[in-house]
C-alpha cells in the first residue's frame, strides 16, 4: 500500500525542490510532478500537496488536508494504545 500525506508548500529551494511543512516538520520534496508549461514552482507556494517518497504527487485542498491527517492521527493513538494495551 502506498500512503501520500498531505503538506503544506512553505519554500522553495530551487526550480523544482520545495519546503513542504508535515505535521510540524519540515523537509524537502521534489516538485518534478506537479511543474509543467502552465504551472511554475512560484505557484505552488503555500498551496497543499500529497507528498510519497519525497515527491509531491497532487494538489489537494486544505479542507481535505486537514481531515486526512486528523484520520492519520486517530490511527496513530489507536497503534499506541494498542501497542500499550498488548504489552
Amino acid at each position: 500500500m502506498c500512503l501520500g500525506i498531505p503538506g503544506e508548500i512553505v519554500a522553495l529551494e530551487t526550480d523544482d525542490l520545495a519546503w513542504v511543512e508535515i505535521s510540524g516538520v519540515r523537509r524537502q520534496v521534489s516538485l518534478a510532478c506537479l511543474l509543467d508549461e502552465q504551472t511554475r514552482a512560484e505557484d505552488l507556494l503555500g498551496q497543499w500537496v500529497l507528498v510519497h517518497v519525497g515527491f509531491a504527487m497532487s494538489l489537494i485542498d486544505r479542507d481535505e488536508a486537514q481531515r486526512t491527517l486528523a484520520l492519520l492521527q486517530e490511527m496513530q493513538q489507536m497503534e499506541q494504545e494498542s501497542e500499550n494495551a498488548a504489552g
